[in-house]
């Protein structure tokens, strides 16, 4: 079988320093890349606080400070636990755990007042992942299955949920959703972009099934999980697809689809403007697929018009943002290092 994403821009490869433990990293023709960050461990998601700094929290439970050049990242918080996202809202953190979404407030550099805003969430083959603040002010977080594939028990499970900030009115905003990692809120349409991580049992090694998709997360839509799934070889769904929503794009199979960044700089070139960036994972080592970050170009109705490949040769690619100058920040969870991937001539 063919890959999905065709290479449609001629790539740099740049031998990194020590930081980057021996890859290549290959980035378009006119971009450059360098280490923005090192020290850190295993790095999940990545926001910018209200005092203009980035904050990191980590699979181990720790939630970190970094800025560029940092080499040994502040931490602020121990015993999260396995925290998959953050969101700022004012000067308050949101948290998203395993089983349960906790809050904190920055007050003189710390961060204090911890509260369980929601508890008690299933989690099991996948947990709660990223969160974000759409524009009508909730909490949007993704809420993993339980299992591979199965009927739930819990209608919380494999969904995206919601809530408010003072934690009340949580409520399923869409559903069949296997494990629905990325989020991200595209800019000027409030669109709620979401990753959905497909099933490991469907296709064959010669023949890998299914794609990995970017669905756009509508209520009270149901998008195919366990009964329908999107097919990486006819680019439609398949299976028991009746009342299924459509995705926004097709991506690699088993690639693992991560996380999200809508590039809203001004440094890369003017097409770059609006596009939506994704992590690919690569979550089996023998598996040709992911470990970069692809492009996804989107029509104005929300789908996507082409993906290609943007940046190849990482390891375990999870977090994306988009730093103050414009460049893309990529959160390297195995090397334990961000990297940022700017235009050429830009600072």
């Amino acid at each position: 079988m063919k890959p999905l994403l065709a290479a449609v821009v001629a790539a740099v490869t740049l031998a990194l320093p020590a930081a980057g433990a021996g890859l290549r990293i290959s980035v378009p023709g006119g971009f450059r890349v360098e280490t923005f960050a090192r020290g850190l461990t295993q790095p999940t998601a990545m926001a910018y606080g209200p005092d203009s700094r980035i904050y990191v929290t980590q699979t181990g439970g720790t939630l970190v400070r970094i800025r560029r050049g940092t080499r040994r990242p502040a931490v602020l918080l121990r015993g999260l636990l396995t925290p998959l996202g953050l969101v700022w809202r004012g000067r308050d953190v949101f948290v998203s755990e395993q089983g349960r979404l906790e809050r904190f407030t920055l007050r003189s550099g710390r961060l204090v007042d911890r509260r369980v805003i929601v508890s008690g969430l299933p989690f099991g083959r996948h947990q709660q992942d990223n969160i974000v603040l759409g524009h009508d002010g909730r909490l949007y977080w993704g809420s993993g299955s339980t299992c591979d594939a199965c009927s739930e028990r819990d209608v919380r499970s494999a969904t995206v949920l919601s809530l408010r900030p003072d934690g009340s009115d949580l409520r399923v905003e869409a559903r069949g959703l296997r494990n629905p990692y990325g989020l991200a809120v595209q800019p000027g349409t409030g669109r709620l972009y979401a990753t959905v991580n497909g099933q490991d049992e469907v296709g064959t090694a010669a023949d890998p099934e299914p794609a990995e998709m970017v669905v756009v997360i509508r209520r009270g839509a149901f998008y195919g999980w366990p009964r329908c799934w999107p097919n990486a070889r006819t680019l439609r769904l398949s299976g028991r697809c009746g009342g299924v929503a459509r995705p926004a794009a097709y991506l690699e199979p088993h690639s693992s689809a991560d996380g999200l960044a809508f590039y809203t700089g001004r440094t890369f070139p003017p097409g770059y403007r609006g596009n939506l960036f994704v992590a690919e994972w690569g979550q089996y080592l023998s598996n040709r697929f992911g470990r970069r970050v692809v492009r996804v170009e989107l029509r104005p109705n929300g789908t996507a018009r082409r993906v290609s490949s943007f940046v190849s040769g990482l390891v375990h690619p999870l977090a994306l943002l988009m730093d103050a100058r414009g460049g893309l920040l990529v959160a390297e969870w195995g090397a334990g290092v961000v990297y940022r991937i700017q235009a050429r001539g830009k600072p």
